[in-house]
């Protein structure tokens, strides 16, 4: 899909035709939309097509006549039945009469300038335009941090409340590979961001200099929360699976316990029904002979059973 915009008197705009000081924001595009907007802008398609490769790396190439920014952004999927998040690349070209955005999918954080939620937005300001991308995607970053660490929070909090499953495991893995991509990718963008902040093929004005430094800033940020959540997430999956290993033994323990306990009647059950002569068998021939040797097995078992859960054996 091909979609171009323009700002006039800070209004945002769709178009019909390519104009100058316009964007053209291609999302999934086909290789028909590729190929119009490569030959109109005179661009080598093969950079077009490289932010819909998920392999791509995070890097700024300068070629005759535009230059290529890729980043990676915050994705959310689903992935296992469950929501995950992941990173996707976006290609930003910055060209002599506009800016190309591509990208494989619809993201929220261009959708907030096609929807008219940035302030201070405008087409023909390209190099701001560059930093405001990086600056919402940095800020996606520590908000889906955020969701992953509250998910962590609850996980933990039924570890507390003895609720804890495999399932949770399971879930702590998910969590800790978001934060793999996450840490990876905001590696990555951090390289390009030191590049643009040598960048001076196209002229920039103090402020975008001052929001290049914000992004900056952001982005250390959000490298040092994905660090320390990471390790987190990473003690809590121990902790979790202790605590199931722990469960574990009490359980084998406790039926341990009560194997021993339930041993003695049927060894002294056993005895008294070996098929020997009642005669030298102790109570055979004494009245309610039954009932005594009841009462001593359930005396056994009692003294058993004390004497186990005295040492915490139940």
């Amino acid at each position: 899909m091909k979609k171009i915009y323009k700002t006039d008197n800070g209004i945002l705009s769709e178009r019909n035709e390519y104009e100058e000081d316009s964007w053209v924001d291609l999302i999934s595009p086909s290789m028909e939309e590729l190929t119009e907007v490569a030959n109109y802008y005179n661009i080598d398609i093969n950079d077009l097509k490289a932010a819909l490769d998920d392999e791509e790396s995070s890097r700024v190439q300068l070629e005759d006549g535009y230059t290529l920014i890729l980043e990676d952004i915050p994705f959310e999927e689903i992935r296992n039945e469950q929501r995950a998040y992941t990173t996707i690349p976006l290609g930003i070209l910055l060209v002599k009469d506009a800016i190309i955005t591509v990208c494989a999918n619809d993201t929220i954080i261009l959708s907030n300038f096609y929807n008219n939620r940035v302030k201070g937005f405008s087409t023909k300001k390209k190099m701001r335009f560059v930093y405001q991308i990086l600056l919402r995607t940095t800020n996606l970053y520590q908000a889906y941090l955020r969701v992953i660490d509250k998910k962590r929070s609850e996980i933990e909090k039924m570890v507390s409340n003895e609720t804890t499953e495999d399932l949770d495991l399971i879930n702590l893995h998910e969590l800790e590979t978001n934060l793999v991509y996450f840490a990876t990718s905001l590696s990555s963008n951090k390289l390009v961001l030191e590049r643009l902040n040598r960048y001076e093929r196209i002229k920039q004005y103090p402020e975008d200099k001052e929001l290049l430094d914000d992004v900056m800033v952001e982005n250390r940020q959000a490298i040092e929360m994905t660090n320390i959540y990471r390790d987190i997430i990473h003690g809590t999956r121990d902790l979790v699976s202790t605590i199931i290993n722990n469960r574990l033994n009490n359980v084998m323990k406790f039926l341990t316990s009560i194997t021993l306990v339930m041993a003695i009647p049927t060894i002294i059950s056993g005895i008294y029904g070996m098929n020997v002569s009642g005669k030298w068998m102790p109570l055979s021939n004494t009245p309610y002979g039954f009932f005594i040797i009841c009462i001593m097995i359930a005396v056994v078992c009692v003294a058993a059973f004390l004497i186990l859960k005295r040492r915490k054996m139940l």
